[in-house]
């Protein structure tokens, strides 16, 4: 089951990957214009909001853990 979970995964990886191949114009577009910039910052914004949330969300497990293991004893 999970060898054609992965299997299925990859191969639909390989069809996006090829479809961003072949359209370079449009990065050569971005690129030109300057405008490519703001595209990799709103991306990393994003990356960096999610990254913060999960590590947030961990602090607040971690605590949860804690407290339960204190009530239990």
């Amino acid at each position: 089951m999970k060898k054609n979970i992965l299997l299925l995964f990859f191969a639909l990886l390989a069809i996006l990957t090829e479809g961003f191949a072949q359209n370079v114009e449009m990065a050569d577009g971005l690129r030109s214009s300057g405008k490519i910039y703001v595209v990799v910052g709103v991306l990393c914004i994003i990356f960096i909001g999610i990254v913060v949330y999960l590590i947030n969300l961990d602090r607040k497990l971690a605590q949860l853990k804690k407290e339960v293991e204190q009530l239990k004893n």
